[in-house]
């Protein structure tokens, strides 16, 4: 199973591709899709689609999953997140899609809902067993959001419920 972990942004879509086997985890690759601020948001949005679209292309995912809008206090920042987040559904179109909030990840890969930055990245490149920390923050974001999403699977077909 391939799976496709997305974390949204407009300023930086991470995108990571995780293998899996049984309880086994393997990194395939990762990324993140950065645009400019100072381009027109049509063009950013394009950038983010496009990109995910050839990452789908190349790596060829059975699913895909993506982090949820955190809203806070920034209302602007999540309509923006949002956006991204739209695009880059659209780009995972056809694909099965878990969806998770970022302390349902957090916790997922961590086994902690308010895990720091550094905490994910450093687990993550334990379960994946990789060299170094996956950098930037937001392609390690979108690994650990793929691993959720495996273990959400795994849980699954234990239970016998549906994703």
């Amino acid at each position: 199973m391939i799976i496709l972990g997305i974390d949204p942004g407009l300023a930086n879509t991470g995108w990571g591709v995780i293998e899996t086997s049984g309880s086994r985890f393997r990194c395939v690759a990762y990324g993140c899709v950065t645009t400019e601020g100072t381009m027109p948001l049509p063009a950013r949005l394009t950038r983010i689609h496009e990109s995910l679209c050839a990452v789908a292309a190349k790596y060829r995912p059975d699913e895909a999953a993506i982090e949820s809008v955190y809203f806070s206090n920034n209302a602007k920042s999540a309509f923006a997140t949002g956006q991204a987040r739209g695009v880059a559904i659209l780009a995972a179109h056809g694909m099965p899609l878990g969806e998770y909030g970022p302390g349902e990840i957090k916790l997922a890969v961590v086994g902690a809902g308010d895990a720091d930055k550094h905490q994910v990245q450093y687990m993550v490149r334990v379960v994946l067993g990789l060299k170094d920390e996956p950098k930037p923050d937001h392609a390690a974001d979108a690994l650990a959001a793929a691993i959720c999403h495996a273990n959400s699977r795994a849980r699954a077909a234990l239970t016998g419920t549906a994703l």
